[in-house]
């Protein structure tokens, strides 16, 4: 891991194809967020979300993560039913929501175009997300919503993925980061609810299982 800073700035220059996604829609909506999407949560948590990159109109508009979109109207009505967060969710970041033990983050911190990061975007990023898992000491349970948040996670504590295959409602033990363990979900995206890939069971289903383990 490393001592990077736990954000990247707003203009931060590491992938010129996001910068340049991100400099268009600041010129089409000059009062959304569009700039690198921070942590939601306080560091102390025990549990940690990670997911893929922040939608367009989600989290790079309002600047919380999945806040305004279908996957944040699952993911936060989960957390809400499973005492990880206590308010209303009202799809808006001044809406007073509060995370309880939980934080969510994301392994690509600005958001790409169509949703789909390049390889090189999401190895660019790593180091921040790095320093944002660094810096979680009372960690006990991660969620990777999708593969690319699982491998991201194992890339950065350098884990072959060979070791652990993602696969919905899987855990693991990772021996690099002793005392934590990983979930793995479909990530809650319209699309893979839409299509049965993931119903809302399956992914409260997750979530309760952490509840049990975490006592």
């Amino acid at each position: 891991m490393t001592n990077a800073p736990t954000e990247p700035s707003r203009d931060c220059p590491l992938c010129p194809r996001l910068m340049a996604f991100r400099q268009h829609h600041r010129a089409l909506e000059p009062d959304w967020h569009n700039a690198p999407v921070p942590t939601f949560g306080h560091p102390d948590a025990r549990l940690m979300i990670v997911g893929l990159a922040p939608g367009l109109r989600g989290a790079n508009r309002t600047g919380r993560p999945f806040t305004g979109d279908y996957a944040g109207d699952l993911l936060y009505e989960t957390l809400l039913t499973y005492g990880f967060a206590k308010g209303t969710y009202r799809a808006d970041p001044k809406d007073g929501l509060q995370l309880i033990d939980a934080a969510i983050t994301n392994a690509v911190r600005c958001v790409p175009p169509e949703n789909k990061p390049t390889t090189e975007e999401i190895h660019a990023c790593r180091p921040y997300f790095a320093a944002t898992l660094k810096g979680f000491r009372n960690l006990r349970a991660i969620v990777a919503l999708g593969k690319i948040a699982h491998d991201q996670i194992l890339r950065t504590l350098a884990t072959p993925l060979v070791r652990h295959k993602f696969e919905h409602g899987a855990v693991h033990d990772i021996a690099a980061l002793p005392g934590v363990r990983l979930y793995d979900s479909y990530h809650c995206s319209r699309y893979n609810t839409n299509t049965g890939v993931l119903t809302p069971e399956m992914f409260h289903a997750v979530f309760a299982a952490i509840k049990a383990d975490l006592g």
